[in-house]
């Protein structure tokens, strides 16, 4: 028997189950935002933020919002400002760590990038976080090292980007 998997935009009700995804994930490199600041990043393009269940729970979840190119958001801060912009920023992609490994990442990627192709958005830009260059890498993001980063993204932290 298959999972059930469901990729759908994220209700009012998703947010308790994100923000403890988004603890147990950052946590320890110090990178936790909190509730409030992960959903102002939501605010600003709800079409393009993304929860993704597996048998009726949550598994992960995917943040993203219209930015300008070669920037990013404060990690210090709430977003308060809304961007239109043709770059699409994916500020998070989080999945649980007991079913890393079997594809959702790039279940919920493929989705992000269908999602803004229709918006007609040109790039999708992030932030490689915590040692997850290479897996980017390998979905066709490429590093900008002359970007600088602060350091609250952490140490390893590389902008990098794709197009759509």
């Amino acid at each position: 028997m298959s999972p059930d998997i469901e990729i759908r935009n994220i209700t009012a009700d998703d947010w308790s189950s994100i923000a403890a995804l988004e603890a147990s994930t950052y946590a320890d490199d110090a990178l936790s935002e909190g509730r409030a600041a992960l959903e102002s990043r939501a605010r600003p393009s709800p079409a393009t933020c993304f929860v993704l269940r597996l048998d009726r729970r949550t598994a992960g979840y995917l943040l993203a919002l219209p930015y300008p190119l070669f920037q990013y958001p404060d990690l210090t801060r709430s977003e308060k400002t809304v961007f239109r912009s043709p770059n699409l920023h994916l500020h998070d992609l989080v999945i649980a760590e007991r079913l890393r490994g079997r594809g959702l990442a790039k279940r919920l990627l493929q989705h992000l990038t269908a999602t803004a192709r229709s918006k007609t958005h040109e790039r999708i830009s992030l932030i490689s976080v915590a040692g997850s260059e290479t897996f980017w890498s390998a979905n066709g993001y490429a590093a900008h090292r002359d970007i600088a980063l602060p350091g609250s993204y952490g140490a390893n932290a590389v902008y990098m980007s794709k197009a759509v």
